[in-house]
């Protein structure tokens, strides 16, 4: 069987659908010997690989100093010491006790509460483009929305804010830019740097001062006496902001395309309000902001009668899982009514993403206010292009106008 195997031509990048739903069908744990590891393309054992944290890793930082040389090592000392404590790249028993001490302070609760507040910066932001009549829905809308939300949940005082986001996206490099790109990883720990410096000072001003911000209620979770480290304080400030702006802005992009360009759900959408909780669960599951997500084999592991040895690397397909019909009806089309609708957009088990509920509340807002506020709402005339990643779904702009 002939696949093919670049993940990042650009007719894969454009339509990762139809080249993964192939590979379901044919060859659902297939061996990519370019990319150098196994994906896995069907629901029921992407799910089954996220229930596996006993024998499936999530340390990326352990595979990525391996293949490092010891200059290397104590070249990239910082990035390392830091992305290792990410709750994202590490496993039990240290995630275990770290996660359960984040969300004491990252509560459903607390995000519910900023609801009136999300609301209230949506309307902001269309104030400014409505009486235009076209705009960059991510440049002027969706980058800064979750931008904007995630800085004062934390804390950062508004002045500071682009200024964050820019060291964010420098760190975010390593990830999310082609693998080609040379000083990727100089420019990601440069970025960290920043960041780590940025936070020092507001987290010390918060165990002297609390006050009522994410930072704060880091700095006073406790568990049976135990507390966050420094060192965990400050990979989790960077973190949380990191990923509080960056897949929310491709959820919200990806969203309004697939909405545009399914005009029936627009509509159905804009006649029903309050379809839209659905709807935003169902524009998670058709075109998500994470395409993708890594695992590492600790042992011998068989999956679909092929064994995939210790130390293999695995790539669980979201994008292929939620688009899989032996769990989804139609899979491939938009259907903002869609119930149940048990995608796995978030991931699922111990790491599903900590951000969900406040990804939600933004999505959800959003998605209501354009509705009503911009009924007419259609897609520019344009080229849709991607950013050339294995891990997002990323459009580069989206032009709307009405």
């Amino acid at each position: 069987m002939i696949v093919q195997d670049d993940l990042l031509a650009p007719e894969v990048v454009r339509d990762p659908y139809t080249y993964f739903a192939r590979l379901r069908e044919v060859d659902p744990v297939h061996w990519n010997e370019r990319w150098g590891g196994w994906l896995i393309t069907r629901y029921d054992d992407v799910v089954r690989a996220f229930r596996d944290p006993e024998r499936l890793s999530s340390d990326r930082m352990a595979h990525f100093v391996r293949e490092l040389s010891s200059y290397d090592r104590e070249r990239l000392s910082i990035l390392i010491r830091y992305f290792s404590r990410w709750l994202v790249f590490t496993d039990p028993p240290y995630h275990t006790r770290v996660r359960m001490l984040v969300n004491k302070a990252f509560t459903p609760t607390s995000v519910e509460r900023l609801r009136p507040r999300v609301r209230q910066i949506v309307n902001g932001l269309l104030d400014r483009v409505e009486s235009k009549g076209r705009m960059a829905f991510i440049r002027e809308f969706a980058f800064h929305l979750p931008v904007i939300v995630i800085s004062e949940y934390m804390g950062v005082p508004p002045e500071d804010r682009e200024q964050v986001k820019e060291w964010s996206d420098e760190t975010s490099r390593i990830f999310f830019i082609r693998a080609d790109d040379p000083e990727r990883r100089e420019r990601s720990q440069a970025g960290l740097i920043k960041l780590l410096e940025y936070f020092e000072p507001l987290i010390h001003d918060r165990k002297r001062n609390p006050r009522d911000d994410l930072i704060s209620a880091l700095v006073q979770a406790e568990e049976r006496g135990d507390l966050l480290s420094h060192d965990e304080l400050l990979a989790t400030c960077t973190v949380l902001l990191f990923a509080g702006h960056e897949t929310t802005t491709n959820l919200l992009a990806n969203g309004l395309l697939a909405l545009l360009q399914h005009r029936d759900q627009w509509e159905l959408l804009r006649q029903n309000p309050a379809l839209v909780r659905s709807a935003v669960e169902e524009l998670l599951r058709y075109d998500g902001p994470v395409k993708a997500t890594f695992r590492w084999a600790k042992v011998d592991v068989e999956v679909e009668g092929k064994t995939i040895r210790a130390g293999d690397r695995m790539l669980l397909v979201l994008a292929s899982a939620n688009r899989d019909p032996a769990k989804f009806t139609n899979p491939d089309d938009l259907d903002i009514m869609r119930n149940p609708n048990p995608h796995v957009a978030f991931g699922h088990g111990i790491h599903i993403c900590l951000g969900a509920p406040l990804a939600r509340v933004e999505a959800q807002e959003a998605f209501a206010a354009l509705a009503e506020r911009l009924p007419n709402v259609q897609l520019s005339d344009q080229e849709l292009r991607y950013h050339p990643t294995l891990v997002s779904r990323a459009l580069e702009e989206l032009y709307v106008e009405w």
